[in-house]
């Protein structure tokens, strides 16, 4: 635990990533703010959650964890900002419902949170079609094309290095439990309406149907949220971060964003 007079911001990364994703956001603004960056499980240096891992493995689990990481630096009960994008961003919502009251803002960048859409939508559809395949792959390798590929574009995975490809499909098996806690998470559009701090709801311009469906009905279902849109596509947190840093960094200070 710790005491410091700039406010607290935690950080949440998206699947197959790592607290490191957030350094640039860091060192361009840490000296307004205490940015606390997790590992989320499974990820960096989080060990894969054995003793969680199967079809009981929740939204809740990586909640549990992110606030054990997070408790050794805030004091109790300390209020906090709350960032996240894509799976970090699901975990965010659900964190954001649990601690209510200590979550100062949320800013989310297209949360991955397809639970959020109806079983009829053609947004779910999509995403449960990419699911499956990962599922049914005939190898880690290939699911994690097939991952990677959707989350960017066709042939970027063949376009990595092979250390890189090697390093993505390892990490392939939490990546099938992230979606399987995503899509069996039980909060709906209502209980994301309970969310009454401010809240800032990113999406990208070249994104793919399934996240920019989920940001548009969560801009919606939030009573005190702003919607914006930048450049790049679902991984524009890391690939345009010149372009969203300044957003998060902005609406933490309170400044108003423009809406897209």
């Amino acid at each position: 635990m710790t005491s410091n007079a700039l406010p607290a911001v935690v950080l949440l990364h998206s699947s197959m990533s790592s607290k490191g994703q957030w350094s640039e956001l860091i060192n361009q603004h840490q000296s307004g703010f205490r940015f606390i960056a997790v590992d989320l499980l499974g990820y960096g240096k989080s060990p894969f959650p054995e003793e969680a891992a199967g079809p009981g493995f929740s939204l809740a689990h990586e909640v549990d964890a992110v606030m054990a990481t997070i408790s050794l630096q805030l004091a109790p009960d300390e209020p906090f900002h709350l960032v996240g994008h894509s799976y970090g961003g699901a975990t965010a919502l659900r964190l954001a419902r649990q601690e209510r009251r200590r979550v100062l803002s949320l800013t989310v960048f297209e949360p991955v949170a397809f639970h959020l859409l109806d079983e009829s939508d053609e947004a779910r559809v999509e995403i449960e079609d990419v699911v499956a395949c990962i599922r049914d792959a005939a190898s880690d390798q290939d699911g994690t094309r097939t991952f990677i590929d959707y989350w960017n574009r066709a042939g970027a995975f063949d376009s990595l290095p092979e250390a890189q490809q090697q390093r993505f499909a390892s990490q392939i098996a939490k990546v099938k439990l992230d979606f399987h806690a995503l899509l069996n998470e039980p909060a709906s559009l209502a209980d994301m309406a309970q969310l009454d701090m401010p809240a800032l709801v990113l999406s990208g311009a070249a994104s793919p149907l399934s996240t920019r469906r989920v940001a548009a009905r969560l801009a919606d279902a939030l009573p005190n949220a702003t919607a914006a849109q930048t450049k790049g596509g679902h991984m524009a947190p890391i690939t345009h971060a010149a372009v969203v840093n300044p957003l998060i960094a902005s609406f933490l200070a309170g400044e108003e964003i423009t809406a897209a």
